[in-house]
């Protein structure tokens, strides 16, 4: 893996991290809160400055992960003065949570931004009929390459994938003659479909090669609504699996998002940009889960204080948001074990 694809990876990883405090950062100045620092990594500052005038320290600290905003009054055991109208803590209930929402949000819709530039660029990637062959299937043992492109099956012109695989899909063990296009012959091949597990049709271990198409700009608005809109679904859905046990967890951490991140700069930038499209919706919606120590974690208490009128114990708030941290970070080592063993 190229130094610069690995510097790629690490970069858009900290933007989506720099983005996602942004939005907590000009909320809470928005509704009058005082920021005090705005941190890109953590640990002993690097670079510092703070602007004229400016209540907030902007810097960049010596460990490269993650990023945070400091604001005033945000600590329950911060000591308020009453009158300090510049405190997360004398704020209105719907300026802290508004505060607190804006980060994923601004995750969220920096996705749509990131696919704007991923769909623009690289258009739609539309199946062929040329084919990548699977090994130790009936494809591969009928002699198909990778690259062949699919004319004909038993005399029957082929235009689109999805036509080759119904054709495949209704034939189980029984023998079609594809007629295919290689270096400029045309060559006919005897392929016998295997039956699928479950005895649902045919198939014969092949997938499609994809081409580029260019999208006009109104589609390629609509698809960079609706993409982290998908996304978040599928997160959401992924955890309802997880959680009823008919899915198995497949734990990346940083390293491992690093490493898929700089395989998607290594294939173009509409790809780099989709799978950082991909990886903002996905923080967005992740950070909403209402779990100790997540931005939803903090919604949850401010939704206690919504329905009861009073403010949580800050003993148990601190301790839940520590235990949470806590549980956070030994998921991230065990997963960034798990990432370092890895086979490349």
């Amino acid at each position: 893996m190229g130094f610069w694809y690995v510097i790629a990876g690490i970069l858009g990883l900290g933007l989506l991290m720099v983005v996602h405090e942004a939005g907590h950062h000009f909320v809470a100045r928005a509704f009058g809160m005082r920021v005090v620092r705005f941190s890109i990594g953590f640990g002993p500052a690097l670079l510092r400055h703070r602007p004229k005038d400016s209540p907030t320290t902007y810097q960049i600290a010596l460990i490269p992960f993650l990023a945070y905003v400091q604001i005033a009054g945000m600590n329950p055991f911060e000591e308020v003065d009453p009158d300090d109208r510049g405190s997360y803590a004398n704020a209105s209930l719907f300026a802290r949570a508004a505060t607190i929402f804006a980060g994923p949000l601004a995750n969220y819709l920096f996705a749509s931004v990131l696919f704007f530039g991923a769909f623009a660029i690289g258009g739609d990637q539309v199946p062929t009929t040329r084919v990548d062959v699977l090994p130790g299937g009936p494809a591969a043992q009928a002699q198909l390459q990778n690259g062949d492109k699919v004319v004909a099956i038993d005399g029957r012109p082929i235009a689109t994938f999805e036509a080759m695989r119904l054709a495949i899909l209704a034939s189980p063990e029984k023998a079609l003659r594809f007629q295919v296009e290689r270096g400029g012959a045309t060559l006919e091949l005897p392929v016998t479909p295997r039956r699928k597990a479950g005895g649902e049709g045919g198939e014969i271990l092949v997938s499609p090669q994809l081409d580029q198409v260019p999208l006009p700009l109104g589609e390629v608005t609509q698809r960079a609504l609706v993409a982290p809109a998908e996304v978040v679904r599928a997160l959401a859905v992924f955890f309802g699996r997880l959680v009823t046990g008919k899915e198995r967890p497949d734990l990346r951490g940083p390293i491992g998002i690093v490493e898929e991140t700089s395989k998607a700069a290594r294939m173009g930038v509409d790809s780099y940009l989709a799978f950082l499209g991909l990886l903002s919706a996905y923080l967005g919606g992740f950070n909403l889960i209402p779990f100790p120590a997540l931005d939803g974690g903090r919604l949850l208490f401010l939704g206690y204080e919504a329905v009861t009128r009073r403010r949580p114990n800050p003993s148990f708030e601190v301790i839940s948001t520590v235990a949470g941290l806590v549980a956070l970070f030994a998921v991230l080592a065990v997963a960034s074990w798990f990432d370092a063993v890895r086979p490349r």
